[in-house]
């Protein structure tokens, strides 16, 4: 299993556009389902700042990256963004009812 993190800043004029892009992954994800993924998406209290966890449990490519609505989400992050996406891999410790 792989869970990877990732946290990005965007401006406060694009809160609400990344907001939307994020809804579509998630609308897209119900309706396809796509096996082997789990994932969730926070916006932190700063109200501009936002962190992904992802949780692959298949071998192979990431299910996010096939993911149309992603892509869309992907596009332009760039100009979006204060501090652009930073992606750690996380290496679990332990959890409790994950």
């Amino acid at each position: 299993m792989r869970r990877v993190m990732v946290r990005h800043k965007v401006k406060p004029d694009q809160v609400e556009r990344n907001e939307e892009l994020v809804r579509g992954v998630y609308d897209e994800l119900h309706r396809t389902s796509p096996p082997g993924l789990r994932y969730a998406t926070f916006r932190m209290d700063d109200g501009v700042s936002f962190v992904h966890l992802a949780s692959v449990e298949i071998d192979g490519a990431n299910p996010l990256q096939s993911v149309e609505a992603f892509a869309r989400f992907q596009e332009g992050i760039a100009e979006r963004c204060d501090e652009p996406p930073v992606a750690v891999e996380l290496a679990e410790v332990g959890s409790y009812r994950p």
